[in-house]
């Protein structure tokens, strides 16, 4: 089955591109299962407000509460992406995603939680905040929440600078902060990347929700890349898929 979206000529234009960038070795791997902003200049460390997300699409079309979600709620396509707050080619990745989910409405982008052992305590301590700004005021403030982090974090688990603290925290955020629910979901997610072997940062799982079928992706990937991919998703197959990893410079990733 094709995606109208997709035109023939810049599926073929895109193999041809792709193939000359044959460095790197992308596993991916079909499988039934069932069932965001470009980022600002950055606030000064005294900032009072949150940066507010820019851009094309609302989160408001998508339910609350975790996992998160940026885009359309009836969109074909999931684009899961596993990522750490701490994680340098994170950071650079958030903004090209979420370029690519505005202006295509047949995928929304969703969160997932994988702090790395290498960027700890920060890692867990920004997904924290993250999560109980989002449980307490809902989608659009968790992916807020998300683009300041990635704004004013000096990454590589340094954290944040010293006495920076996320701007407006509410009582009830801060109530969330003293108990352990954000704990458990990061836990929760963190344990299912570990048991579909998801290790790295950023890796994205395409998700076509019309069929259930899945497509993994290591590292960045963006423009007609990620469209050739969801291509290869929706024409289905029970073979494994072969595809290349895009090296980290081609969206602009710290080497």
């Amino acid at each position: 089955m094709r995606v109208p979206a997709f035109a023939r000529s810049r599926r073929f234009v895109v193999a041809a591109s792709l193939a000359l960038l044959g460095t790197l070795v992308l596993v991916a791997s079909f499988q039934k299962q069932g069932p965001p902003a470009e980022l600002p200049v950055a606030e000064p460390p005294n900032a009072e407000v949150a940066p507010v997300l820019t851009g094309g699409q609302s989160t408001s079309s998508t339910p609350g509460g975790p996992p998160w979600r940026y885009g359309r709620a009836d969109a074909r396509f999931t684009v899961v992406e596993y990522a750490d707050l701490e994680c340098p080619f994170c950071r650079a990745y958030f903004a090209v995603l979420k370029r690519w989910i505005d202006a295509h409405p047949e995928a929304n982008w969703q969160w997932h939680h994988l702090p790395l052992s290498m960027h700890e305590p920060a890692a867990t301590a920004q997904a924290r905040v993250v999560e109980c700004v989002g449980q307490t005021g809902g989608s659009s403030a968790f992916w807020q929440a998300v683009e300041w982090v990635y704004t004013n974090t000096r990454g590589d688990g340094q954290g944040l600078p010293e006495g920076l603290r996320y701007p407006g925290l509410t009582a009830e955020a801060q109530q969330c902060l003293n108990g352990d629910r954000p704990d458990a979901v990061i836990r929760a997610q963190a344990e299912e990347a570990a048991q579909q072997r998801i290790t790295v940062t950023p890796t994205l799982r395409l998700l076509d929700n019309q069929s259930g079928k899945t497509l993994l992706l290591h590292g960045p990937v963006e423009g007609d890349a990620l469209l050739s991919a969801l291509d290869l998703l929706a024409a289905g197959g029970n073979e494994a898929a072969t595809t290349k990893e895009m090296p980290a410079d081609v969206v602009g990733m710290p080497r």
